[in-house]
């Protein structure tokens, strides 16, 4: 009856856990839809030969960039110079046997009116000189034929652009039916190239049809090496038709790539986006939205979703299924669920169950200030806002 007491019983009964509170607010984040895609060239040409000719001279550096009208080949010009001469010639012949039609009309005509003239006389010599007429016609276009192929003898660049490698070297004979000589891609801006899916293309149209259609968003790319490129870009065009075998429609925008000095040297221009690289494409809208935002903290997940634990009547948790929008690193969207002005367990969460009396106060100091950071911070093109977060994923 007067035993000692057990050490349990000694022990005072713990309280209820102590957990930090935050009140869920209106927030302004930036929508943001991420994709996969491809940088490529707005112009590219392949360089033929349009004659057959010797390759005397190359005049470019292997993947130096390259102005309109720049001389990349010089093929023999020999040959051509003295067709040119010839059909010259025959041109100049020609003329002169016309000069002598029209003397020989002329005379004919003035024999009309005397006893001397026939008709048929004249009719043949204004036949005759109507015909070289036409003959001169022919060897003046046979003349421009061949300054068009003298012309051909140096291919020049038609556009701006980054050069390749070449597909022949000085003394090889080039025709129309070799093949490429070497490729001109353009360099600034570039296209961003993105399949979406048809069920996201749609919920991207509706969201932005009313706020200005392409206008309502930026394009932003993140790089190979995980870095965030710079400029922004804008979207100009959705394809016309959908992948069947993806389900997928295409879209683009244009973005610049302007040159790198501090990379670039005297034997190379640099430039951060090349043609074909693989990106990923951050789809954002230029104005941010109000939604109902809590600390990303606050969000824990199970198989079942996402959910929070709000603070209920007696001070007990009471947890609560919520979806997520458009989210960024410390900030969650809550679309559903979720209330302004509710106050959710952001701190201590390991301790609590659900319907567990707890001790609340105000959260950190850390975590009051990322949602009032994150308000001060967004913007038009703010680059925090990555999308919804991925199914499954712990916050």
């Amino acid at each position: 009856m007067f035993g000692a007491l057990t050490a349990a019983e000694a022990q005072p009964a713990a309280g209820p856990p102590a957990v930090g509170i935050v009140e869920a607010v209106k927030r302004p984040v930036t929508e943001s839809n991420e994709f996969l895609g491809r940088i490529e060239a707005t112009n590219r040409v392949n360089v033929v030969a349009r004659v057959t000719a010797f390759l005397e001279k190359r005049n470019f550096v292997e993947g130096a960039e390259v102005k309109t009208g720049d001389m990349l080949y010089e093929l023999e010009r020999g040959p051509f110079e003295a067709d040119l001469e010839s059909k010259k010639a025959q041109v100049a012949q020609l003329q002169a046997t016309l000069v002598n039609a029209k003397l020989t009309t002329g005379r004919a005509k003035a024999l009309l009116g005397g006893p001397a003239g026939q008709q048929s006389t004249y009719d043949a010599a204004l036949a005759n000189e109507q015909s070289l007429e036409a003959q001169v016609q022919a060897a003046q276009a046979q003349v421009d034929l061949s300054k068009i192929n003298l012309d051909y003898t140096q291919i020049r660049s038609p556009i701006d652009g980054k050069i390749g490698r070449t597909a022949v070297t000085e003394g090889n004979v080039v025709s129309p039916s070799s093949g490429v000589l070497t490729t001109i891609v353009s360099q600034d801006p570039m296209y961003v190239t993105f399949p979406v899916s048809v069920r996201e293309a749609l919920v991207l149209r509706d969201r932005y049809a009313t706020q200005g259609g392409f206008k309502a968003v930026v394009i932003r790319v993140r790089l190979p090496d995980g870095k965030l490129y710079d400029q922004t870009g804008e979207l100009n065009f959705v394809n016309n038709t959908i992948a069947q075998n993806t389900d997928t429609i295409m879209l683009r925008g244009t973005i610049p790539n302007p040159v790198l000095p501090r990379l670039s040297a005297e034997d190379g221009t640099v430039r951060q986006l090349t043609d074909n690289e693989f990106v990923t494409v951050l789809l954002e809208g230029v104005q941010p939205v109000e939604v109902v935002a809590i600390p990303r903290s606050a969000v824990l997940s199970d198989q079942q979703g996402d959910y929070v634990f709000v603070l209920g009547a007696d001070n007990k948790a009471v947890q609560r299924r919520i979806v997520l929008g458009q989210s960024t690193a410390t900030i969650a969207a809550v679309t559903s669920g979720l209330s302004v002005g509710e106050k959710v367990i952001a701190e201590g969460m390991q301790r609590v169950r659900p319907d567990q009396p707890v001790a609340p106060g105000p959260a950190s100091a850390l975590i009051q200030s990322s949602l009032k950071e994150s308000a001060e911070n967004t913007g038009p093109r703010r680059s925090g806002a990555i999308g919804p977060k991925p199914a499954g994923t712990s916050p």
